[in-house]
Parts: C-alpha cells; sequence; structure tokens
C-alpha cells in the first residue's frame, strides 16, 4: 500500500513542491525529472508514479521551478531550457534524499522526460555514486552534451517510433554513451505517447529498467 504525502523542499535557492509515492517495502525511488513546460501535477507522470508504486517502487514527483518562476515561465518558457538551472535543482534535490531518514536507504533512479532527461543525465555524471539507473522518455539527452560520455548509470531511451526528430538526436547519443543503456522504441506512438496503450509500455519498460537496477544488493 502507498500513500501520496505532500512534501516541500527546502533548497539554497527556492522551495519546490513535492510529492512522495512510498510503498511498503519499497525497492528503490524513482525521482521524476519533468520536462519542459511540464511538472508534478502532470497526468501522465501521476499515472506513471502509480503504476511504479503498484510494481514496488517509491516516486518523488516534483516541481523543478518555484510558483514564482513557473508564472515567469508560463510568460517567457526561458527557465525550462536553462538545464544548468534544473541540473542544480536536481542535485540538491538528491542531496534533500540522502539527508532523510527514511528514504536515504533506497538507491535511486532518475525519470527524465524533455529537457528534464538532459539534466538527469548531467546529474548522474555529477555525482555517479548515488544515481543507481536512468529511463528517458522522449527526452533531449542530446542537450546533455560532453556529461553524456561521462554517464556511468545504467541508462534506458524509450521515443516513441513516430517522433522522428527525438528517436534521430536518442540515436546519437546512444552511440556515444560508455554504459549499459540501450534505445527502445515505442512503435506507432508520437512524443507525448497519447496512442492508445503507448504510456502504459513506457511505464512498463521504465519499471522494468528500475527493479532490476535499484533493486538491493544481497547483504547490503
Amino acid at each position: 500500500m502507498s500513500v501520496v504525502r505532500g512534501l516541500q523542499l527546502a533548497l539554497s535557492d527556492a522551495h519546490l513542491n513535492a510529492d512522495l509515492l512510498l510503498p511498503d517495502g519499497a525497492k528503490g525511488l524513482v525521482v521524476f525529472v519533468h520536462g519542459s513546460g511540464s511538472g508534478r501535477l502532470s497526468p501522465r507522470n501521476q499515472k506513471v508514479a502509480r503504476y511504479f508504486a503498484e510494481r514496488g517502487l517509491g516516486a518523488l514527483l516534483f516541481d523543478l521551478l518555484s510558483e514564482a518562476e513557473q508564472r515567469l515561465d508560463a510568460v517567457t518558457c526561458e527557465l525550462r531550457f536553462d538545464i544548468p538551472l534544473l541540473t542544480e535543482r536536481l542535485l540538491e534535490v538528491i542531496d534533500w534524499l540522502q539527508r532523510h531518514s527514511e528514504l536515504a536507504r533506497l538507491r535511486i533512479g532518475l525519470f527524465g522526460a524533455s529537457t528534464g532527461a538532459a539534466a538527469a543525465l548531467i546529474a548522474e555524471a555529477q555525482c555517479p555514486q548515488r544515481v543507481h539507473a536512468l529511463v528517458s522518455r522522449g527526452g533531449r539527452t542530446d542537450l546533455a552534451g560532453q556529461a553524456v560520455a561521462q554517464v556511468r548509470a545504467p541508462t534506458l531511451q524509450i521515443v516513441g517510433g513516430q517522433d522522428i526528430a527525438v528517436l534521430h538526436l536518442n540515436r546519437e547519443v546512444s552511440a556515444r554513451l560508455q554504459c549499459e543503456q540501450r534505445l527502445q522504441v515505442v512503435a506507432g506512438a508520437t512524443h507525448l505517447f497519447v496512442e492508445p496503450g503507448a504510456l502504459e509500455e513506457v511505464a512498463r519498460l521504465a519499471a522494468d529498467w528500475f527493479q532490476r537496477y535499484l533493486a538491493p544488493e544481497i547483504g547490503s
């Protein structure tokens, strides 16, 4: 059984709203790193988080931008593409989790979408000892730049077969990754995976990946 708990994450430069789903005996914790113009209340993210909880995985959904920043970004669209800002926020959230007595024991996975996927890759490259698995959903992993070659956590890129531009970019990133990795194409799906069954397939693939790599080591 899992219950949604509202949290507020006090970071160095902002207070961010968050939701935590933590099933009994969680096998790991997946941190959602949403993409352009999205947030913790995205119906897609909420649906996937609930599925993860059913599979025994905790899920943390948080807003990368403060409420004031969200209002500004809704007009200018500038902050959602500020990869260094998003990465710094994510790194601080990872630090926050390490200080949380209830959550520090759980292995962390990052589930990035769109620009959030780039922030996830860069964050892992900067603190590889804290991130144990990465999944990108329609992610702009190419925006991680030189950090791509420094990623060490097992990385799964999931992209729609009809999302031609992002599929091309993900293939280029796949060729540059030096870690265990896979590029999974969901046939017939577009960028937001709105086609019948497409998002469910994303959730299943991601949960399989996280369960494989976030499970505690024997004896730990």
